[in-house]
């Protein structure tokens, strides 16, 4: 790789990433850069060669890196991007901040954003995923972000600028989002957070949440998130087709289906990011086979499957 451009924050060549993922595999960065604020980035990615890709990493909770690593630069957000602000009903939070923190200073504040506490990762992954659960979407709540472009422009996007599907929004993958503002309904602190302890009792009753897991593997075919209610329907959640396909506690390697969640991927001990992929595409495969529905990756997978020497 060229010369890379100084910078005030942290460069590290020949990162080991399994150690920032949740599912604890995946080989090396060629770099791995934490700047030390948005100017830092900017200026960074400014004089950048063009042709070096770059990868915004959140905290690795939706994550598969390969077993070869990753080419180019990956960008992980560090403490000057976790500060949370509330402004009347807007919540101003940078990218690193984790949504349950978010959720938690919000409803410290009678904002209600108790959807964001059972979520993993950050609120810039939150908002890159569109993510959601019991019914409610990050886009339900998106005001606007602040974001570094691939070629070093900082820009704001505002709710006209962002088109947001289930599980994904057209985000420019190169991009780096630094703060999100959002909008929440007023409620009372206590009440909220009565709220969100029940929703996490309900997570560990029935998620595997002590194992190495990214969250939900697959998206749900029907396009949208759990609601929560006792009449939710599971005629098309992505657990109940992987069960039919007879998957609930497959295994490859060291990866496993969860028992308890048969939409969770699990490393049970020594897995490779190869194990877990794999597992993946054959509970793809069998579902299909057995149903004709293509399930779609909700956690992303990124990187080289072997290291090129």
């Amino acid at each position: 790789m060229s010369d890379l451009p100084i910078a005030r924050g942290r460069l590290t060549p020949d990162r080991d990433l399994s150690s920032l993922t949740w599912l604890r595999v995946g080989g090396p960065a060629d770099w791995l850069f934490q700047p030390a604020d948005v100017d830092d980035l900017s200026g960074f990615l400014k004089a950048l060669d063009p042709a070096i890709p770059v990868f915004p990493m959140g905290v690795g909770s939706n994550l598969i890196v390969r077993d070869g690593g990753l080419a180019g630069i990956v960008i992980k957000l560090g403490r000057p991007f976790m500060d949370i602000e509330i402004d009347g009903d807007r919540v101003i939070a940078g990218a690193a901040a984790l949504d349950a923190r978010v959720a938690r200073d919000a409803a410290a504040a009678g904002l209600d954003l108790t959807f964001l506490r059972t979520i993993p990762g950050s609120i810039g992954g939150a908002l890159k995923m569109n993510a959601g659960c019991y019914g409610s979407y990050l886009a339900d709540h998106f005001v606007g972000a602040e974001a570094v472009l691939r070629d070093g422009t900082p820009v704001t996007l505002g709710a006209d600028d962002v088109t947001f599907t289930y599980r994904q929004t057209d985000i420019p993958d190169g991009a780096t989002i630094t703060s999100v503002t959002l909008r929440a309904e007023k409620g009372d602190p206590a009440a909220l957070t009565e709220k969100m302890d029940d929703q996490l009792a309900k997570r560990d009753a029935t998620q595997p949440t002590k194992e190495l897991t990214a969250g939900s593997t697959f998206r749900n075919p029907a396009g949208f998130s759990s609601t929560g209610r006792a009449d939710d329907t599971h005629d098309l959640k992505a657990w109940k087709v992987i069960d039919e396909a007879g998957m609930r506690g497959a295994t490859r390697g060291g990866a496993q289906m969860s028992e308890m969640h048969s939409n969770f991927l699990i490393n049970k001990g020594g897995a490779s990011a190869a194990d877990l992929e794999g597992l993946g595409e054959e509970v793809r495969k069998r579902v299909f086979e057995t149903q004709g529905i293509e399930l779609q990756w909700e956690i992303m997978r990124v990187g080289r499957p072997s290291r090129v020497e």
